[in-house]
C-alpha cells in the first residue's frame, strides 16, 4: 500500500537534506514550499505544492489524504517579532488545523534547541522535554508551536513528535556543532522512527546524533527506536585546530543556544532602537 507524507518547508535546509533520505518504494513524498523545488530525481514518487504554511486552504488541500505531516515550514533564523508571529506560530497552528479538518492521524514537528537556549550547560544533560526556556523571537516560535501540537494531541488526538532539532547540517560549522550535529542520515533515520514508532501520543525528544561532545538526552528518541549512526567527533580536530577548544564554562558556550543568547540576537531592543 502506498503511502503519502505530507513535507512542509521542503525546499528549506533539513528538507533539501531530508528529501532524497526519505524516498523510498512506496511511498509518495508531498513536497510544500513557496520557493520552486527541482523535478522528481532518481528513485522519488514527488508531488510538488507551491503554498504558505500561513494559508488555510492551500493546507487543507495538502493535507487531503496523507498518512503524516512533517511540518519544517517557518523561518529558520531570527526575525523582528512580526515575521515570527505570521509564519512560525500562526502557520504552526495552521498546519495543525488543516491536518485536524482532514483527519491526519500524525504530525511531526521540527522544534529547535533554541526553545531551551538559557538553560546552563552547567546543570549537565538537558532532557529532551525539558522546561522552555526560549532565547530568541525564533525560540519562542518553537516553544508555542510544541503547546499548539500539545493541544491538539490532547484535545483531537492526533499523535504528534515534537523535535528539538540541534544543528542539522552536512557536517558540522563549528565548535558548537561538536554537541549539537544532527548528521542528515541520522535525520532521516529520527524521522523514520517518528513516522512508524506505534501510538506515541504526545513527545518532545531530541534531534541530535550521538556526538561524543553532545549535551542532549537521547533516551527519549530511543524510546521510540532511533539509533544514532553517526558522531561529530570525526569533524573535532579540525575545528578545534581552527578555534581552540570550547571553554563550556564561559560565553558563549556556557548556554545550550550559544551565541543566539547574546545581546547580539536582542531583536526587541534593535527593533526599539534602544
Amino acid at each position: 500500500m502506498t503511502e503519502r507524507i505530507l513535507i512542509t518547508g521542503a525546499a528549506g535546509g533539513v528538507g533539501t537534506l531530508m528529501r532524497p533520505r526519505l524516498a523510498r518504494e512506496g511511498r509518495i513524498l508531498r513536497l510544500l514550499d513557496i520557493a520552486e523545488q527541482p523535478p522528481a530525481g532518481d528513485g522519488e514518487a514527488v508531488e510538488l505544492v507551491t503554498g504558505s504554511v500561513t494559508d488555510l486552504a492551500a493546507m487543507e488541500a495538502a493535507c487531503a489524504g496523507v498518512s503524516a505531516v512533517i511540518h519544517l515550514g517557518g523561518h529558520s533564523l531570527e526575525r523582528p517579532w512580526a515575521d515570527i508571529l505570521d509564519v512560525n506560530i500562526n502557520g504552526t497552528y495552521t498546519v495543525f488545523e488543516a491536518a485536524r479538518r482532514q483527519g491526519v492521524p500524525r504530525v511531526v514537528f521540527a522544534s529547535s534547541n533554541h526553545a531551551v537556549g538559557f538553560a546552563p550547560r552547567a546543570d549537565g544533560e538537558v532532557a529532551g522535554d525539558a522546561f522552555p526556556r526560549p532565547d530568541t523571537n525564533y525560540g519562542v516560535s518553537k516553544v508555542a508551536g510544541e503547546a499548539i501540537a500539545s493541544h491538539y494531541a490532547d484535545r483531537y488526538g492526533i499523535d504528534v513528535l515534537c523535535v528539538r532539532i540541534g544543528s542539522c547540517f552536512e557536517r558540522p560549522k563549528d565548535l558548537r556543532m561538536l554537541s549539537t550535529w544532527l548528521s542528515p542520515a541520522d535525520g532521516a533515520r529520527l524521522l523514520e522512527a517518528c513516522l512508524s514508532t506505534p501510538d506515541p501520543g504526545f513527545r518532545v525528544l531530541w534531534g541530535v546524533s550521538d556526538n561524543t561532545r553532545r549535551w542532549f538526552s537521547l533516551a527519549e528518541a530511543k524510546a521510540i527506536g532511533y539509533v544514532s549512526q553517526d558522531d561529530s567527533e570525526t569533524y573535532a580536530a579540525e575545528l578545534i585546530a581552527e578555534h581552540g577548544e570550547p571553554d563550556v564554562t564561559a560565553p558563549p558556550h556556557h548556554l545550550v543556544g550559544g551565541i543566539w543568547c547574546s545581546a547580539d540576537y536582542d531583536t526587541a531592543k534593535k527593533e526599539a532602537g534602544r
